[in-house]
């Protein structure tokens, strides 16, 4: 096994190492990965690339379809969807979990989705996907469009349901589609994720013949974690003899938010198989609060450094980091636990600048030490293009670029 700290992003890696190693965790699962939900950071990882059918976590994709399409308005939560014959709880495979669909009853695309969150049910998928696609097969094609856009390369559907060990992921991958997720649907969490429980169908559910006796089954959710470790609020459960338990989970305490999945779970039947993933998450969520934190440190003002022989004299810049999106802006990084007291920063301009620069070039970076030493070093990029001057432009910088440079040298300047 091994492990490294590294800034996770949705569409690259960079193998930045942050923090010294620490003690082994004996994670059971065949694959594991822990990382700051805010930041990426990896925390913790063990054969994080090794593909690994996503069973019941293909069902987040699937929820967020539908909440891409509810944000675009083409559909909203409270429509009545219908329920095709291929929907009904009845045609599912065996040993199928289910969320009981049937005919003649009436549902909302929101309760399918609380059907797909708390119930995990195949059927609930079925429903949604033929709701928001023509077929099966084309609600596959639109999740493998969706996580191709984001970079993902090893991930891969055939079906929305997570039934089909032909569905395919890596831990490593779905952990950033789990960050996607979360960040684009945040009340997703407490509206769906953290539900305890689902009762469905009810009166209102079903046709009129059977109001007085609609066989309502409540079930509860999946996600062991919910009510025994501080903070869970997610994420989704799964199994299939092809993959074995797989959990998707996360936890916020404060202003850190950890995201672990584990694949490829042990057990020698569902209840031991489940309780072995709730352990193995829990104790990476644990390892994770107990050794780091994220740190949100003021955004510095930013200099408007000189350009040399360029059409302009001046660069805006901008942080190429994690940065809050409310004001006042904030720099956001994961420290060790016992580190980030009496902080301070300073800027480094990598001069002298020359056009042409390119947007995105780095040109410089905040540096934020505290007791122990640098704790994080952000890059700063720039805004804009610039262009080479003319002639006359670029003769007359490097004449005072020249100048510049003796003054410096003689300490003038």
């Amino acid at each position: 096994m091994q492990r490294r700290v590294s800034f996770l992003f949705i569409t690259l890696f960079l193998g930045l190492s942050l923090f010294t190693e620490a003690e082994d965790l004996d994670v059971r699962s065949r694959s594991a990965i822990l990382i700051d939900a805010t930041t990426g950071t990896i925390l913790f990882e063990k054969n994080a690339d090794e593909p690994i059918p996503p069973a019941s976590l293909t069902k987040l994709v699937t929820m967020h379809i539908a909440f891409q399409d509810i944000a675009q308005g083409k559909v909203h939560l409270d429509d009545v969807v219908p329920i095709p014959r291929s929907a009904w709880a009845i045609n599912q495979s065996w040993g199928s979990s289910l969320m009981f669909l049937g005919p003649g009853q009436r549902v909302t695309l929101r309760e399918l989705l609380l059907g797909l969150a708390v119930c995990s049910g195949n059927d609930a998928a079925v429903a949604v996907a033929l709701y928001l696609a023509p077929s099966v097969e084309a609600f596959a094609d639109r999740m493998n469009q969706e996580v191709l856009r984001l970079g993902l390369t090893h991930t891969h559907f055939v079906e929305p349901a997570g039934i089909s060990e032909h569905n395919v992921t890596t831990a490593r991958e779905f952990a950033l589609f789990c960050r996607y997720y979360i960040a684009e649907h945040p009340e997703a969490l407490e509206a769906f994720h953290s539900v305890r429980e689902f009762a469905y169908p009810k009166a209102e559910n079903v046709a009129e013949a059977y109001k007085d006796n609609p066989r309502t089954i409540v079930q509860t959710n999946r996600n062991l974690l919910l009510d025994t470790l501080q903070g869970v609020d997610g994420l989704k459960t799964g199994f299939i003899i092809e993959s074995g338990y797989n959990i998707a989970l996360t936890a916020k305490r404060n202003e850190t938010r950890y995201l672990a999945v584990l694949l490829g779970g042990p057990g020698r039947s569902s209840l031991h198989g489940g309780q072995i993933r709730a352990e193995d998450g829990a104790k990476l969520i644990e390892w994770g609060f107990a050794n780091y934190k994220t740190l949100y440190v003021p955004n510095p003002p930013l200099p408007q450094p000189r350009i040399w022989k360029g059409t302009i004299n001046k660069a805006n810049l901008v942080v190429s980091g994690n940065v809050t999106s409310n004001e006042p802006k904030k720099l956001i990084f994961t420290v060790e636990k016992n580190r980030g007291q009496n902080l301070q920063q300073h800027i480094e301009l990598f001069e002298p600048l020359i056009a042409p620069i390119d947007e995105g070039t780095v040109v410089g970076q905040i540096v934020v030490s505290d007791e122990a030493g640098i704790l994080q070093q952000i890059p700063l990029t720039a805004k804009q293009s610039i262009p080479k001057g003319n002639i006359f432009k670029r003769i007359i910088d490097s004449v005072l670029l020249g100048l510049s440079n003796i003054l410096k040298a003689v300490g003038l300047l």
